[in-house]
């Protein structure tokens, strides 16, 4: 069991309705490392600059992260966002965005992360993601993007897609890249592009699940606080990752699993939310994963 995830370590200044935070740390890599460490070993392929020290490391390794795959850049600074939520956190507002570091960012990867039965390409450019997948030997690999990739280099993202196994984008960015409104068309369509399954983000209503067996869809927990949707989405693709590499059988995971990591990948978002970046998440525990599990199984259970 292990997976590498290669994606932006960054600082983030966040503000909602609820509150705010300064310079916490966050990114895609991060966020989804996290979420994935309660279930496999995680290895973390990003760059950091000369900002980033012991303090924003530990948060990592003290979950059983390997970081030997962080390159620091001693001369930079790393990526910095601010952005904003107003009431609907399912929109983020982008205040202010400085690459640094990340702007020259070419993933090279060490033994050990080429060898991880599993591969993430977190939402970095489509030419970086190819490869990243070209250095890898992963059975399983799944690539998550946005709509800047869509719109601006929408040729070199669909080279990326076919030559991945799971795609992992929200609804209406999976709308957009297959210029289909309806969602179910949409996942169909994706599928053609070459993945085998297709995971459709849907934030606060959950999410969907397509493979050739057909659609799959669990709900958003309902939650009484919601303080910073920030990563969230990158934690479910944690949770959904980190149990199938978990769970995986001669290199394979049937249909039951996928369902099963769909409600795990629900599980870590959930916990993600409810406090500013990385804050709650780091701090779980396995029986609390495992309670929020089983609220998830009573929310969607019923008799026939």
């Amino acid at each position: 069991m292990s997976l590498t995830a290669v994606g932006s370590i960054a600082f983030d200044s966040v503000r909602t309705p609820f509150g705010e935070r300064e310079r916490m740390l966050g990114g895609s890599a991060v966020h989804f490392a996290l979420a994935a460490s309660f279930f496999t070993e995680v290895r973390v392929v990003g760059p950091v600059g000369a900002d980033f020290g012991d303090e924003q490391l530990a948060v990592l390794t003290e979950q059983k992260i390997a970081v030997d795959d962080i390159e620091r850049i001693d001369d930079g600074q790393t990526f910095f966002w601010r952005g904003h939520y107003d009431h609907d956190m399912n929109v983020a507002h982008t205040d202010e965005t400085e690459l640094n570091v990340f702007a020259a960012f070419e993933p090279k990867l060490s033994a050990a992360a080429c060898e991880a039965e599993t591969l993430f390409l977190g939402n970095i450019q489509p030419d970086l993601q190819r490869d990243v997948r070209r250095q890898s030997s992963a059975g399983f690999v799944a690539l998550d993007s946005m709509n800047l990739w869509i719109e601006t280099a929408r040729e070199s993202l669909l080279a990326a897609i076919a030559d991945v196994d799971c795609l992992l984008l929200n609804d209406a960015e999976l709308r957009m890249l297959t210029e289909q409104p309806n969602l179910v068309t949409a996942a169909r369509a994706a599928m053609a592009l070459g993945p085998s399954v297709v995971v459709a983000k849907r934030g606060e209503y959950g999410a969907m699940l397509f493979t050739e067996k057909g659609p799959f869809a669990i709900p958003g927990l309902p939650l009484e606080e919601v303080r910073d949707p920030t990563g969230a989405g990158d934690s479910f693709a944690g949770g959904f990752l980190g149990y199938l590499d978990a769970v995986r059988v001669d290199g394979k995971h049937d249909e039951r699993a996928l369902r099963r990591a769909m409600a795990y990948g629900s599980v870590m978002a959930s916990f993600n939310v409810e406090d500013f970046g990385t804050e709650r998440v780091a701090g779980l525990s396995q029986d609390e994963v495992a309670e929020r599990l089983a609220a998830f199984k009573a929310l969607t259970h019923f008799h026939e």
